[in-house]
């Protein structure tokens, strides 16, 4: 009876050791998983941000049609470079594809901002990240960053600099008939 009670002790003490001891094992993990990248294959980071007239734009999640977010600021010369492109792609596209462009306001000046948007004649909607909150969801550290997302809120594209208006073309028609494969195949 003895050796049976000692046996016991020594196994939730064990028990108790192994808990202990791997319990910040699962923080860890918590915080590793934060620190990634939005990538392909999963999903966008959701939340609101406000845009030129301080009306609330929703960001991931699911939507009508795939979703351009771009991430720029004004003082970024690859950021010029790149707008009329993607000026030109938001009327090429009219209708199937969303362009979001996000100001990392909290590190730009949101009056130069609002210049850059008149000189490039951005009509594309144009939100202000005043607080860096998108930053630091989507991981931005550079600009310009770009996220091509699905209309179920899946990101299929990451862009880490400035790309050819052909290779957008060429992501955007991949993806949007991908879509159209979806919806033809749920019909049926």
């Amino acid at each position: 009876m003895k050796r049976s009670i000692v046996l016991l002790v020594i196994v939730l003490v064990l028990a108790g050791a192994a808990v202990y001891q791997n319990k910040g094992k699962h923080d860890d993990a918590l915080a590793a998983s934060s620190d990634m990248l939005p990538k392909p294959g999963y999903t966008a980071p959701t939340l609101s941000l406000p845009d030129l007239k301080e009306e609330p734009v929703a960001i991931g999640g699911k939507k009508e049609q795939l979703t351009l977010v771009n991430f720029w600021a004004s003082w970024c010369y690859p950021c010029e470079m790149e707008a009329p492109d993607l000026q030109a792609l938001s009327k090429k596209y009219a209708g199937k594809l969303q362009i979001l462009g996000i100001n990392a306001t909290s590190v730009d000046k949101e009056r130069q901002a609002r210049e850059f948007v008149d000189q490039q004649k951005l009509s594309f909607p144009i939100l202000m990240d005043r607080d860096g909150d998108a930053q630091k969801l989507y991981k931005v550290n550079s600009f310009p960053i770009s996220l091509l997302i699905d209309s179920n809120g899946i990101v299929r594209e990451r862009v880490e600099g400035v790309i050819t208006k052909a290779k957008w073309q060429g992501f955007i028609d991949k993806w949007l008939d991908a879509e159209s494969g979806q919806k033809a195949g749920s019909s049926t």
